[in-house]
């Protein structure tokens, strides 16, 4: 057994140490003082100043947020939708059709959107990007609410409809704190998702609106320098940062909701 345990141990940590050891990299080589990734020279915060002082980039990473804080809203409220919908008349062509973005590959996903922005006159821009995250995020959400609402035991809101409690009571009361969980892991994995896209962003970006993926995209035919470890290491921080918010706030929230019914 214990030879076994062991054996897991060292299993797992190879695992970790596969999937978590570039992230390390990255992240010790925004502090390398030298402009080539091949070796080590010492240590310096002058990328970081660097890249405060570099307006284009700064701008590129603020649209790839706003741009993924609105795909975000925009896929947890359609994606939740979809899931209680599916949740109460189970339609598996319905359910396949809000999955078919995920499975579609996304260049054709990219051109379509753009024959469909062009169709429907709609200007190439921050909004189009927005848009064309939230339509292959969707089917993200809806997997996660799924997953919740498995659990989920209809009988709970007809009870609540017999106390009297409106749809939306019962819908506020009982069921969102049961699924909020799957929703904010929806909304981390949406908001994930839309950060680092490109091949999507490539095609619905239009000629002005550029993201953070684009701009390094862009950046190659002049050569890459360790300003983007720098910026990666930040936006891998907000990213932790609010796992670590949406774990902490979610008891809390369950807590909350359980005293207020109370």
């Amino acid at each position: 057994m214990a030879r076994s345990s062991l054996a897991l141990l060292a299993l797992g940590g190879i695992l970790y140490a596969f999937l978590y050891a570039p992230l390390l990299v990255v992240v010790a080589y925004s502090f390398n003082a030298s402009r080539l990734n091949a070796q080590w020279v010492g240590f310096t915060l002058d990328w970081y100043r660097s890249l405060f002082d570099d307006a284009e980039l700064l701008a590129a990473a603020a649209n790839s947020l706003l741009v993924a804080t609105g795909c975000s809203l925009l896929a947890t409220v359609l994606g939740t939708l979809a899931a209680l919908a599916l949740w109460r008349r189970r339609r598996p062509l319905l359910s396949a059709l809000a999955l078919g973005p995920i499975a579609v590959p996304e260049v054709l996903l990219g051109v379509s959107l753009l024959l469909a922005f062009v169709l429907l006159e709609v200007t190439l821009g921050l909004l189009s990007i927005t848009l064309a995250h939230a339509v292959f995020a969707i089917g993200f959400v809806m997997v996660a609410v799924q997953a919740r609402l498995t659990a989920v035991d209809p009988a709970l809101v007809e009870a609540a409809r017999d106390l009297g409690a409106s749809p939306w009571q019962a819908f506020r009361r009982v069921v969102l704190p049961l699924i909020l969980p799957g929703v904010l892991a929806g909304a981390l994995m949406a908001f994930t998702l839309s950060l680092d896209d490109f091949v999507v962003s490539f095609f619905t970006a239009g000629a002005e609106a550029s993201t953070l993926p684009l701009k390094l995209y862009a950046m190659l035919k002049t050569g890459v320098t360790p300003k983007v470890n720098a910026v990666s290491t930040l936006l891998l921080l907000l990213t932790i940062s609010l796992i670590i918010l949406a774990h902490r706030l979610t008891p809390e929230i369950l807590r909350h909701d359980r005293g207020d019914t109370r």
